[in-house]
């Protein structure tokens, strides 16, 4: 039995700080021609503070968070919208959930990779409130997606130019319901 097609849904780039979201998110985004959010954008200052000081968000600092990406993504959503790509880390199920209940048809890529690797691009980049030391426990949060979440992960050690490939065709896929 073939799945449905779904026609340019909205793509949820996640993982762990340090996987490179942001940057792919954009270029999927420019590549599948649809608007394009940064999920850092729809932190609360509060938010932003607590974690620029080495502190863990909760689940109650992350509810209005995930509602905030989850009322974008649904305003992106077919048939009204015209599909988009937004980075979350969505690192639990019950996140992912939370976003699919807002809008459903999402389209996950989850971006993973060797902790070491991840580290050391935490460390090397400039200007971002999330300090590396705060990577141990999204990685102790990380539930990966589950075989009946619609979604794709993607290895982030290849070259740049073949994770954003990768990507591609994994939402190419859905799109066409295969």
């Amino acid at each position: 039995m073939s799945a449905m097609p779904h026609a340019n849904p909205v793509v949820v780039v996640m993982g762990v700080s340090g996987t490179g979201k942001t940057t792919l998110g954009a270029v999927l985004a420019e590549r599948l021609g649809v608007p394009y959010a940064e999920a850092d954008d729809f932190h609360s200052p509060g938010n932003i503070a607590k974690m620029a000081s080495g502190r863990s968000l909760d689940d109650a600092d992350r509810a209005p968070w995930l509602d905030a990406i989850g009322a974008w993504a649904s305003t992106h959503t077919p048939p009204a919208g015209t599909g988009g790509t937004v980075t979350c880390s969505a690192l639990k199920r019950a996140y992912r959930d939370r976003l699919r209940a807002a809008a459903p048809g999402l389209f996950f890529v989850h971006l993973t990779g060797d902790r070491q690797l991840i580290t050391d691009r935490m460390t090397a980049r400039q200007g971002h409130f999330m300090p590396a030391a705060l990577l141990d426990s999204q990685f102790a949060t990380l539930e990966p997606l589950q075989d009946d979440e619609a979604g794709a992960a993607i290895d982030i050690a290849a070259d740049p130019d073949t994770v954003v490939r990768r990507c591609l065709d994994a939402v190419r896929r859905y799109r066409s319901g295969r």
